[in-house]
């Protein structure tokens, strides 16, 4: 269920705003979807697992936290980031 080292590695050189940037609110988000995605995909395997479906929830809320911080700091990257992870606004 957690991402590997490799996958993490290719989300934040996708995501990052410079060389060593690696927890810019765009890089979060990117990687809590990343995590949101397979958690999804475990919870339609197990539905009853009741633990991890919390968990999932927590990283919902947490993205959604970050996307409003964005959202408000600079529009444009919001947008950008949006479209690139195909989110809904």
């Amino acid at each position: 269920m957690a991402l590997t080292t490799k996958a993490k590695t290719k989300i934040i050189e996708k995501f990052h705003s410079h060389e060593k940037d690696t927890g810019s609110s765009e890089v979060q988000i990117a990687l809590l979807t990343k995590q949101i995605e397979e958690l999804t995909l475990h919870l339609k395997k197990h539905p009853k697992d009741v633990h991890s479906r919390r968990g999932l929830l927590a990283m919902v809320a947490r993205r959604r936290r970050f996307l409003d911080y964005l959202k408000e700091s600079n529009l444009h990257k919001y947008n950008v980031l949006i479209k690139k992870l195909g989110l809904k606004q």
